[in-house]
């Protein structure tokens, strides 16, 4: 994989994903420069990815062409805003995976002129299994948009939206998803035991269950319906399981659930996205 030269600053979960993902499809240590606050983590970074690794964010970003905004939300305005001057004068691709924080937030740090993307991606990136939405302005063009997807490209699938609102959907659907299939598996294997199964066992094949199903239906043509259709035979058990899953309204339990995680992404943006 061809990439110019990166900076990452945090190197956290999200960043440690990127990094793992870049280098696996190619990417060389060597472009790839990381901002890590924590010394045990500088370490930790050098010694299993061989980057370069800075407590400073103006040293990782000083000669990138696209920077990763990979700290807590929180974090953003320290981090971004003593870099204004540089990002103003070399114009880098700002790539912000911060939950919730705005794009006219983000504008206001960075300064005028620099193209900025934001992103949502998943924690199943840590295994190059990740879904990320993107959003960027009209005036982001197509050469700096394309940059930002091979950079999320290497941990899994990417789908542009059509407005930042639209983020947060992504935020409740895949960035939160996979805490609901685990809780669904945490539930069928408790289900299990009190039925009378061992609850080893129970766990073992819940567990089966969720990936293989995941990699059945990636293998797919992703017609969802017709998946569970195949699943569930007129008059036998998976039928009767999701007769009761329905009459229970699981439908509308997991729209109200996606509702509370849109609005407090939301929330989110209100308290620490403002830019002011």
């Amino acid at each position: 994989m061809s990439i110019e030269r990166l900076a990452i600053l945090g190197g956290g979960n999200m960043g440690r994903a990127l990094i793992g993902g870049l280098l696996r499809r190619g990417a060389r240590p060597e472009q790839i420069f990381v901002a890590e606050r924590l010394d045990t983590a500088r370490q930790s970074l050098a010694r299993d990815f061989g980057v370069l690794a800075s407590e400073e964010c103006a040293a990782a970003a000083s000669s990138a062409s696209l920077i990763v905004v990979a700290v807590k939300p929180q974090d953003v305005q320290s981090t971004l805003a003593p870099l204004r001057a540089l990002l103003e004068r070399n114009r880098p691709v700002i790539v912000s995976v911060a939950a919730g924080i705005r794009l006219s937030a983000l504008e206001s740090w960075c300064g005028a002129g620099v193209p900025i993307v934001r992103s949502m991606p998943n924690r199943p990136a840590l295994v190059g299994a990740g879904a990320s939405g993107l959003f960027a302005r009209p005036s982001v063009i197509p050469a700096d948009r394309a940059r930002a997807e091979r950079v999320l490209q290497a941990v899994g699938e990417i789908a542009w939206v059509c407005s930042e609102d639209e983020l947060d959907v992504v935020t409740a659907l895949s960035g939160s998803g996979p805490a609901y299939f685990f809780l669904i598996a945490e539930l069928l294997t408790r289900g299990a035991a009190e039925l009378g199964l061992d609850p080893s066992v129970a766990r073992k094949f819940a567990l089966a269950t969720l990936q293989g199903a995941g990699q059945l239906a990636g293998s797919s043509d992703g017609d969802l319906r017709r998946l569970r259709a195949e699943v569930t035979s007129k008059g036998g058990t998976t039928e009767a399981a999701v007769a009761v899953l329905e009459s229970a309204d699981l439908g509308g339990i997991l729209t109200r659930a996606m509702e509370a995680a849109t609005r407090r992404s939301r929330e989110l943006a209100a308290q620490f996205g403002t830019g002011r």
